[in-house]
């Protein structure tokens, strides 16, 4: 990672050596033909943690082709997806000819996330050794519900046997219920059924103490609350073998973005308070937060008009990322250094993918300090579902070097 001088001929040299020798021969002579004294930022590929492709099973929203090129063109070479997809990933022996296609249609390596248990109906495991087999790099259950608590376990135990991660997305369901925003004041106001921040605090609770009683290396993604980053720093202190992330919106929006019944900030886990914004910000500052992740799910243009509480949540992430990411680095969130473990080297480690991501290679050219406006035009997933339509942003992925 660095600050590119586009007057400097040496400038690639500056990038991590692992990543120097998959850039193409002709990387040296577009970067050079840059306008002298321009700040840009070579940085490694993108690792994202979380996103949804739509397909298979709901490719009204998005394919792998739509939003594999909206991803590499956003500059996110690696995507995780999770397993609660239709037909849900749970048979090993298919999830091949998934990456092949992603690769193929839409030039980005997939890993997978394989169900954890059945079906993901939270009763009995999975079978884990066939999806490690087929190549998953960990399990999860998404955001669906275990039966119990001695299942979680039990389940955990079996995982634990075959070394395989799992990935939590902590919620517990007899608290959210049938909430669509943050318990306080806006959801109050608008009328709108809430979801309390306690209801994800229990289940992380209980993940991290079944984590600590099995040993199982856990990832907890999309943290949303203050009270969160606070167990996961108790859980670090403790020399759990855990890490977490957190969506980038949740870094800019609060539940004060419903106002209005905006279903465009629509999303689960909800959007919360400002004091619970801050946290995540110091949390990710102080290094309790690994990872920053887009949780992409784009959706059709229909998916939004229905009232608030019946609409479909999401938010199409992939565009609008890196702009946010160079905002963190203006506002001095975060270091241009720290943004690059958070959004490169970290989520790779994380999802195990490092050898991998190093032979690979390549690198992004980014313009930190270029406007552009967020239209339909101007995003290239194929959900055009963001509460930062028609907003002025400043910050893009201007080239790829990718094999």
């Amino acid at each position: 990672m660095t600050n590119v001088k586009t007057s400097d001929a040496q400038m690639i040299d500056l990038l991590p050596k692992i990543f120097q020798d998959s850039l193409p021969s002709a990387a040296a002579n577009k970067l050079l033909n840059l306008e002298a004294g321009r700040e840009t930022w070579l940085l490694p590929p993108l690792v994202d943690l979380c996103a949804r492709l739509r397909e298979p099973g709901q490719q009204q929203h998005g394919t792998l082709a739509s939003e594999g090129h909206a991803a590499r063109a956003n500059g996110f070479l690696h995507v995780v997806i999770p397993p609660d997809t239709s037909p849900v990933l749970e048979n090993g022996s298919l999830l091949k000819g998934l990456r092949e296609r992603a690769l193929e249609d839409g030039g980005i390596y997939l890993h997978i996330l394989g169900a954890l248990t059945a079906g993901l109906e939270g009763e009995r495991p999975s079978n884990i050794a066939g999806l490690k087999k087929g190549g998953c790099i960990a399990v999860s259950n998404a955001r669906r519900p275990f039966s119990n608590d001695l299942v979680l376990l039990r389940t955990l135990e079996y995982a634990a046997t075959f070394g395989m991660k799992v990935f939590f997305y902590p919620d517990e369901p007899s608290l959210s219920n049938d909430g669509v925003a943050h318990e306080g004041y806006i959801a109050s106001y608008h009328g709108l059924p809430g979801i309390p921040w306690i209801a994800e605090t229990v289940a992380l609770s209980t993940q991290l103490l079944m984590v600590e009683e099995t040993g199982i290396a856990a990832h907890f993604s999309q943290l949303s609350c203050k009270s969160s980053v606070e167990l996961m720093r108790w859980a670090k202190d403790k020399g759990l073998p855990v890490t977490c992330d957190v969506a980038m919106h949740q870094l800019y929006l609060t539940d004060d973005n419903l106002e209005g019944f905006n279903a465009q900030a629509y999303v689960l886990p909800p959007l919360r308070s400002n004091t619970d914004q801050q946290a995540l910000r110091r949390g990710l500052k102080d290094g309790t937060i690994d990872a920053i992740c887009s949780h992409h799910e784009p959706l059709n243009s229909t998916a939004k008009k229905a009232p608030f509480s019946e609409s479909t949540p999401g938010i199409s992430n992939f565009d609008t990322f890196m702009a946010l990411a160079c905002q963190l680095v203006r506002d001095e969130v975060i270091t241009l250094e720290q943004l690059v473990d958070k959004i490169c080297l970290n989520p790779a480690q994380i999802a195990g993918i490092s050898i991998q991501y190093e032979d690979i290679g390549g690198a992004i050219l980014v313009d930190p300090n270029l406007e552009w406006q967020v239209t339909t035009e101007t995003m290239l997933s194929n959900g055009k579902n963001t509460p930062f339509f028609n907003q002025q942003v400043q910050g893009r992925v201007v080239e790829t070097f990718f094999a």
